[in-house]
């Protein structure tokens, strides 16, 4: 940013005499009781601060050297760590056990199962009793009420693909089943969100709560939930809910944290309560944030439906898994684009009603409402007296076999076929072994000592000694739980990921932040990358890269790409205008804006970007396990195919010390100085 500066004589040699000069004043620092020295402190400790990095730095030094003297190297000692297995066996025998008689799942966890099973229930006969007509008109007309013709139309045609697919009962299952899911997981984010927007404490207390419900991977605690809950709908609908309610807590915290402070204040003179600064104040300045926590949460429970699948939930999952088991990646595609096609529907539909809150008179609305009902009623009625409540066998469309012949062209053309630039398996061999290969070794290489204290040392650079303290027994956890050595080859994968999703998301979130053409041509790409179940692109992936650490890697990055990109475009699109306004009246260029007002300003948003980034890699490390990415991730899904409740878990334990310890270095934690200022 430029501006004009207005020169300054100088005016040094001619001072009257009369002035005092500075050195004048007598030295009273060592006077008792004098107030100079006590106004000297704060100033040290500032300076202090300014070479906190260079302190560190030399202790990060003399730490290695003594620990290489006192410690030695290596892995992390055996005697240091504890064997879980035994009691955590008895833990699964005492669940088998009293499941059936005990007071804690006879009157509070059989009805919180009875409960998820009748509503689940009752929406999928009313989508029955509807038939595809009713629901098809049923989804266009709420669309055309909420956001216009442009979207009705859209959301028809999604629902009639969904049948033209073959995948109308299924579809009607998992949506059902996404109805009642999504529902809880607004419910309980937005408590917890609430929670810690209105609360220090409570934002401290929730943080390492929220960071274990998103990171700790669903193969870890499907086990467990099976073991109380059983087989089927209860189980899968829980295990969404823990994945997909916290992003709407952490937005919905970001949202009420970031509220305007003037238009609090000024609601509080004029003698508002507490609930009355909540309802007209804060949370309609977090409409945003709200509506894109919706988002990502029918984005996340949608995202479930394929490994909700895997423990009875039934609907599209079932489909999915059962084709890729066969390896039909065709099938697998059928299936997965209805999941795809649901959730732009609910994406959209949801968005335009937010957008367009209390826009129509309400006389207005209420005889719309009415009458869409009305319509719906009709075409549902009409469809059941003409016997038409499911798709016609006549009316699908096998796309199988197109797809499974493309995948194999992909297969011979692009894997090794590729010249000049070498095809996607030499890609791949390159990424493992320039930077794959060398990070994983130099991370073992390291002794358990020197891991230790590099995060401590740059836990406590960007945040406080409680952060430090934090990272550093998240870290020794694993060793604990003796997991070490797979923990640091997951770390490895877990860096490299994260630094390419960071990397592209940044870049593609400020580019949609900045046009607005592109912002709307990349949502529906992401709407695919992130809705897509992560097995439908995981053989697709294998079959371009082939089988290891790198398509572990590359199915992380296109499941974590897109809430990067949607946080950091929302980020900075929320900048103030009146600071862009006032920085091109002093001539700043676009990237002066972008480097100096609109990246600094929407510096909350990018590191709640950074931590979605490191929870989502996490999330994909077991799917990773799968296809060749080893470590923890085939830990705990050997866990849950054996049945081995202490394998899984110790292993999901790992993977969320891991996220506990990765939040704690990438989230600075503001320091304060003896006076309560922010350092």
């Amino acid at each position: 940013m430029t501006a004009t500066a207005t020169p300054t004589p100088a005016t040094s040699s001619t001072t009257p005499a009369t002035a005092t000069p500075a050195t004048a004043t007598p030295d009273t620092s060592a006077a008792p009781g004098s107030g100079t020295a006590g106004d000297a402190r704060p100033g040290a400790l500032r300076a202090l601060a300014r070479h906190r990095g260079r302190l560190i730095g030399a202790g990060v030094v003399l730490g290695l050297v003594l620990g290489s003297v006192l410690l030695g190297g290596g892995g992390w000692p055996a005697a240091l760590g504890v064997d879980l297995s035994g009691p955590l066996e008895r833990v699964g025998d005492w669940i088998v056990d009293n499941r059936d008689g005990h007071p804690l799942f006879l009157y509070f966890l059989g009805h919180v199962s009875n409960a998820v099973v009748v509503s689940v229930r009752a929406v999928y006969l009313l989508l029955l009793a509807l038939g595809w007509a009713g629901v098809t008109a049923a989804a266009g007309l709420v669309a055309w009420r909420v956001a216009g013709v442009r979207l009705a139309l859209t959301s028809v045609a999604a629902f009639a693909v969904c049948a033209v697919l073959g995948m109308w009962v299924p579809t009607m299952q998992t949506f059902a089943l996404m109805v009642v899911a999504v529902a809880a997981s607004v419910l309980v984010g937005g408590l917890l969100g609430l929670a810690a927007g209105l609360s220090d404490r409570m934002h401290r207390v929730l943080r390492p709560v929220l960071d274990t419900m998103q990171v700790l991977p669903a193969f870890a605690y499907l086990l467990p939930v099976v073991l109380v809950f059983g087989i089927g709908v209860p189980a899968a609908v829980l295990a969404t809910v823990v994945y997909a309610a916290p992003p709407m807590a952490r937005l919905t915290a970001l949202g009420l944290r970031g509220a305007d402070a003037g238009v609090v204040e000024a609601a509080t003179s004029l003698g508002a309560t507490g609930r009355q600064r909540l309802l007209t104040a804060r949370l309609p300045l977090a409409r945003k944030e709200l509506l894109l926590g919706l988002n990502q949460t029918i984005m996340m429970a949608l995202g479930m439906a394929v490994i909700a699948s895997v423990i009875g939930a039934g609907g599209l999952g079932d489909r999915v898994y059962q084709a890729l088991a066969s390896v039909d990646v065709g099938a697998a595609l059928a299936a997965g684009v209805p999941i795809v096609l649901l959730a732009i529907v609910l994406d959209r539909v949801t968005a335009a009603a937010g957008e367009r809150l209390g826009a129509a008179p309400a006389g207005r609305s209420r005889l719309g409402w009415a009458l869409a009902l009305a319509v719906t009623a009709a075409v549902a009625v009409a469809g059941r007296l003409a016997d038409r409540l499911s798709w016609p066998d006549g009316w699908t469309v096998d796309t199988a076999e197109p797809v499974n012949r493309a995948v194999d062209w992909m297969t011979a053309h692009l894997y090794s076929g590729v010249p000049v630039v070498g095809g996607t398996a030499d890609w791949a061999a390159r990424f493992t072994a320039w930077v794959l290969n060398p990070l994983r070794d130099g991370l073992q290489w390291l002794p358990w000592w020197a891991v230790l204290l590099t995060v401590g040392a740059l836990a406590l650079l960007i945040g406080t000694w409680r952060t430090a303290v934090t990272a550093v027994l998240a870290m020794a956890a694993i060793g604990v739980l003796g997991v070490w050595g797979p923990a640091l080859d997951t770390l490895s994968q877990v860096l490299a990921a994260v630094a390419v999703t960071l990397l592209l998301g940044f870049a593609l979130g400020v580019a949609a932040a900045r046009s607005t053409r592109l912002g709307r041509a990349l949502r529906p790409v992401l709407d695919v990358f992130q809705t897509m179940p992560q097995f439908v692109y995981l053989i697709p992936v294998v079959a371009l890269f082939g089988v290891g650490r790198a398509p572990a890697v590359a199915a992380a990055v296109v499941y974590a790409l897109p809430a990067v990109v949607r946080i950091t475009a929302q980020g900075v699109r929320a900048v103030d205008p009146a600071a862009l306004e006032s920085s091109r009246s002093l001539g700043a260029t676009g990237r002066q804006q972008l480097l100096q007002v609109q990246l600094p300003l929407a510096r909350p948003a990018l590191l709640l970007a950074v931590n979605q980034g490191v929870v989502l890699v996490l999330a994909v490390v077991v799917i990773g396990g799968l296809v060749g990415g080893g470590a923890l991730g085939y830990d705990a899904v050997f866990g849950l195919a054996q049945g081995d409740l202490a394998t899984g878990l110790v292993a999901g334990a790992a993977i969320v010390c891991l996220g506990l310890m990765l939040d704690r270095v990438t989230q600075p934690t503001e320091r304060r100085d003896p006076a309560g200022k922010g350092a």
